[in-house]
């Protein structure tokens, strides 16, 4: 059970100031601000088990993406159709993350977890130059499901026609993000965002926006499992949802006029400051 004097009145507030920013970034970056969320209640409050605050965020999750989706929609950045097939291996991976986080201590899950967003971040900054990938040429289940498609890009004023393709490994790749997701309370769009733009050569604004409309669905999965395991409680939910969700407003226009370049660059550096905290955190080095 979680203490309730491990929630002050003070810390309701700070938590909703942190979730504001969560959502901008989960929004902006297609990660559903379970990256900032979860680091910053694992770090600023040990106490509570990882768990509840996987729980937490996973619901959150569910706010930042009803919040962004749908103007993505709108705008016609997000490819819906790519995000409905990935959405087949991404909630089959939430369900099995969720089931297993339960025979794993606190202790693994805050390594992995900064572990995995290290060796992502690495990725994401070596590559960072390519935001609208040339030359991509569907492959066959691409080309079969129309999986390409064209957007506005509001930084340029171009009109960015693509194509996807290598759809089989990162399907596979959905799986594992899915996996991620139920696992350590996040959306999976660590592991979506990068998959789509460096392995099926998709246009970053387009994979994060793709992501953030197929977290919700991810997350709605996994909360499920925490929340008949009684791990989600009102206490931490309650100020995370309304931040995110205003957050997540200022996010969706962020990601219209910021440069590709540079969401793909800040992108990484967030990543290797949380997994730094978090594996120190890990290893019972407290800053």
């Amino acid at each position: 059970m979680l203490d309730p004097n491990v929630i002050g009145p003070l810390d309701v507030l700070l938590i909703l100031l942190v979730s504001v920013t969560a959502g901008i970034i989960g929004a902006v970056f297609g990660l559903g601000g379970g990256i900032i969320i979860v680091p910053f209640l694992s770090l600023a409050y040990p106490t509570i088990p990882f768990p509840v605050v996987a729980g937490a965020s996973i619901v959150s999750v569910v706010a930042t993406s009803s919040a962004s989706a749908a103007t993505y929609v709108r705008d016609h950045v997000t490819n819906i159709r790519l995000g409905m097939f990935l959405e087949m291996s991404t909630v089959a991976g939430a369900l099995t993350g969720a089931i297993v986080s339960a025979y794993f201590p606190d202790k693994f899950l805050r390594i992995f977890f900064g572990v995995l967003l290290a060796v992502v971040a690495t990725i994401v900054i070596w590559d960072r130059k390519i935001d609208i990938p040339k030359g991509v040429i569907g492959d066959r289940i691409a080309q079969k499901l129309r999986l390409g498609g064209q957007y506005h890009d509001h930084a340029t004023g171009e009109i960015i026609n693509y194509d996807v393709t290598r759809t089989p490994i990162t399907f596979s790749l959905s799986y594992f993000a899915g996996i991620v997701s139920g696992l350590l309370g996040v959306g999976g769009g660590v592991v979506k965002v990068p998959a789509m733009n460096l392995v099926s050569r998709v246009p970053v604004k387009v994979a994060s926006a793709t992501s953030n409309f197929m977290i919700g669905v991810t997350a709605a999965a996994s909360a499920t499992v925490y929340l008949s395991r009684g791990e989600v409680y009102p206490l931490l939910v309650a100020p995370l949802m309304p931040g995110v969700v205003v957050g997540a407003t200022i996010g969706t226009r962020v990601l219209h006029v910021a440069p590709p370049k540079k969401v793909k660059a800040t992108f990484g550096v967030i990543l290797i400051v949380t997994s730094a905290l978090l594996i120190l955190r890990g290893l019972g080095v407290h800053i």
